[in-house]
C-alpha cells in the first residue's frame, strides 16, 4: 500500500492533519461507527470534561482498530463532532498531541453539533482507516 500527503498549504499540519491522502495498492478500508466516551455497556462517561470524553473516545477507537488487527497511523479520515467546538479547540493542543503519538496523520473535518446521541456526550470520533 502507498500513502501520500496532499498538503497545498501547510497550515493543518500544525494541528497534526492533511489536507488530503492519496491512497494506492490498499487491500482492506475499515469504516468506523462514531466512538464516543462510553463504557463497554454503553453507559456515558465523564459528563462535563470533554478532554477525558476524547481520551477514552481514542481509547475505544483504539480498540475497534485493534480488533481489526490495525493501528491508528492507518486512519486516513477521522471526522471529529462535538457539541463544544470552542472548548475543542482550546484544548487541541493536548488532543492533537495523542493522536500524533499514536502515529494518526488523517484527514480531518470538526463539526460543531447542537447534540450527540446522549446528553452527556460531547465528542465523537468517526474514522476511515486503510492497510
Amino acid at each position: 500500500m502507498e500513502r501520500r500527503a496532499v498538503n497545498p498549504t501547510d497550515w493543518l499540519l500544525g494541528f497534526n492533519i492533511n489536507h488530503g491522502i492519496e491512497v494506492t495498492g490498499a487491500q482492506r478500508v475499515l469504516y468506523l461507527s462514531g466512538q464516543t466516551s462510553c463504557d463497554a455497556k454503553g453507559a456515558p462517561l465523564h459528563a462535563g470534561d470533554l478532554s477525558a470524553q476524547f481520551k477514552l473516545a481514542w481509547s475505544n477507537l483504539k480498540d475497534a482498530l485493534t480488533e481489526a488487527d490495525m493501528s491508528p497511523g492507518e486512519i486516513v479520515r477521522l471526522n471529529i463532532y462535538t457539541t463544544d467546538a470552542p472548548g475543542f479547540m482550546a484544548a487541541a493542543g493536548d488532543l492533537i498531541s495523542i493522536m500524533a503519538e499514536d502515529g494518526c496523520q488523517p484527514v480531518s473535518t470538526l463539526l460543531g453539533v447542537a447534540a450527540l446521541f446522549h446528553p452527556d456526550i460531547m465528542i465523537e470520533l468517526e474514522a476511515t482507516a486503510v492497510a
